[in-house]
């Protein structure tokens, strides 16, 4: 009977995600769903957020905390988490091999999207997303809480890193090269950080020595596949901004940023809700603007230093 009420319990919370109305994508979860969800025995909710304290000062009942700085890289080498240590993160949270995992974070869900590009990097399934992250659970009111959750350690067992997700500076310098031209770049920074007039966004301390973008990437800020409110837009708008620029997903696509958070959110959208082959570069600005002897293309001039 028991085996029967948990089988019961997880075909009831599928069909509750598959039936969900107005979402782009069978990836993600609405606040209104996820409300009605939090005390599900087979759910499991993560944060991940940037702002120091913004978990311990309130989140949603039940979620537990990963530390992107710290929780989902490898601390001595700039690498993403090993395969033992995420597997042991997750058990530790109390991730089962039959979870339903919902992810979200501060920063329009920038590194909870980071976050769900890790757990497919490592086969984990039944990963979700919360559809306008935290920001939107926030506007609209939605219950936050300070108690620590607790679970029983979780038997998830992860498989090893499936690197066809993830996209490396030769890679990308054979794009830039031409050496690669089945495969397009997507800048998603913004116009002004594409061109090399910044380098960084609006009170981040610069990582880069020099501005610009890599050669043949083509700009569609990271903002363009969300709504208003921070929600995706649907598939059929989404292939509209993407095709603008000549991306269908007939060929495979790299997509970058500075640090690879917010290239995660528009790997999500390529990948999750409109299927197409993409490769997050983690590596990012930061990585190919100090790099020597690749090419580099600044529309505004600048050369070092901004100058």
């Amino acid at each position: 009977m028991r085996f029967k009420s948990i089988t019961s319990g997880i075909f009831g919370l599928l069909v509750g995600l598959l039936s969900i109305p107005g979402l782009a994508s069978e990836f993600l979860v609405s606040t209104d769903w996820l409300e009605k969800n939090l005390n599900d025995k087979n759910l499991r909710i993560v944060e991940v957020s940037v702002d120091p304290g913004q978990f311990e000062r309130g989140h949603i009942a039940n979620a537990v905390n990963f530390n992107w700085h710290t929780d989902l890289v490898d601390t001595v080498q700039r690498d993403i988490i090993s395969r033992d240590k995420f597997e042991a993160l997750l058990r530790q949270a109390g991730v089962n091999k039959d979870s339903t995992i919902v992810l979200y974070g501060d920063n329009n869900n920038w590194f909870a999207a980071w976050g769900a590009w890790i757990f497919d990097i490592y086969g984990v399934p039944n990963v979700k997303l919360l559809d306008g992250g935290r920001k939107k659970w926030e506007a609209e009111n939605r219950p936050l809480s300070v108690k620590q959750a607790s679970h029983k350690p979780g038997n998830i067992t992860v498989g090893e890193a499936n690197l066809k997700l993830r996209a490396f500076l030769p890679d990308v310098v054979a794009v830039a090269k031409q050496e690669k031209p089945d495969t397009q770049l997507i800048d998603i920074r913004s116009p002004d950080e594409y061109a090399g007039k910044i380098f960084a966004p609006a009170g981040v301390a610069e990582l880069s020595v020099r501005a610009g973008h890599i050669p043949g990437a083509v700009n569609v800020p990271w903002g363009q596949a969300v709504a208003a409110d921070g929600t995706f837009k649907s598939a059929d708008e989404l292939r509209k901004v993407y095709g603008a620029v000549g991306v269908d997903g007939s060929k495979p696509i790299i997509t970058y940023c500075r640090i690879g958070e917010r290239s995660s959110h528009t790997w999500f959208a390529l990948k999750k809700i409109l299927g197409y082959e993409v490769r997050n570069y983690d590596g990012s600005w930061t990585e190919y603007g100090n790099s020597v002897g690749v090419p580099v293309t600044n529309l505004a001039g600048t050369v070092w230093g901004g100058k």
